[in-house]
């Protein structure tokens, strides 16, 4: 699997404090961020997959949606209480990335805003006109993502490894998580898991909690499957563990 968290050209690192690294935050943000860009690289397409006037799919189609929707914004939610502040404070040299990737969130919820109503008017009729207006919402968010899931990973998190502690950081992580469906989460589990190098979903399978595991292998694997089956008919299903 090539690695998309490649600088490119005329981007520029936050300045790296001194001292030792206190977390694995950059390991932690690769992985969620792959689960994005690939939700959202398939995004349009699955829009576009529904047949005008099937009602049924547009409402399971657009609920999925609605789901990697919430858990982005929940995400960037976290990072904006509970790692930007801090690493504003702790590494003031950075305010210019933290700066960037703020307002960078702020495109990606005001994308966010606009895709919604869209998507709900889309999920009860399933017309044409609908489908093609949110399926190049998605294309514009994804694009905007392609530049931020990068840079925040290139530009800032090295400094965050170095200014937060491990419990600080799975405290972002575990921000929200009480938002979701339990079901949505063990599935999502396997999409994360999925879009991951193997070796990346191994150390990922074990920082989750036992019972998530747990739930995981009962239930959650086979309903992976069962939702990426529905999704993509007649696509091989990727592996996971």
């Amino acid at each position: 699997m090539t690695d998309f968290f490649t600088m490119q050209p005329g981007e520029t690192a936050a300045p790296l404090p001194p001292g030792p690294v206190l977390c694995t935050g950059t390991a932690a943000m690769r992985r969620i961020h792959r689960f994005f860009l690939w939700a959202y690289d398939e995004a349009p397409g699955l829009v576009r997959s529904v047949a005008p006037g099937d009602t049924g799919r547009a409402a399971y189609v657009g609920e999925v949606l609605g789901n990697f929707d919430k858990v982005l914004h929940v995400h960037h939610e976290g990072e904006d209480l509970l790692m930007y502040p801090q690493l504003a404070e702790r590494a003031p040299a950075c305010a210019l990335h933290v700066g960037l990737m703020l307002e960078q969130h702020r495109q990606v919820t005001q994308r966010l805003e606009g895709i919604e109503p869209v998507r709900l008017r889309w999920m009860q009729k399933a017309d044409a006109e609908a489908g093609e207006e949110l399926a190049g919402l998605y294309e514009e968010l994804s694009s905007v993502l392609k530049v931020h899931l990068r840079r925040e990973v290139t530009e800032v998190m090295p400094v965050v490894d170095r200014v937060m502690d491990q419990k600080e950081m799975e405290g972002v992580g575990q921000h929200g998580i009480e938002q979701f469906d339990k079901k949505f989460m063990v599935a999502y589990l396997g999409m994360v898991l999925a879009t991951n190098p193997p070796q990346d979903r191994k150390e990922l399978f074990r920082e989750i909690p036992l019972p998530v595991r747990l739930a995981y292998r009962l239930v959650g694997r086979r309903m992976y499957r069962r939702q990426y089956a529905t999704l993509f008919p007649g696509r091989p299903i990727p592996e996971t563990l």
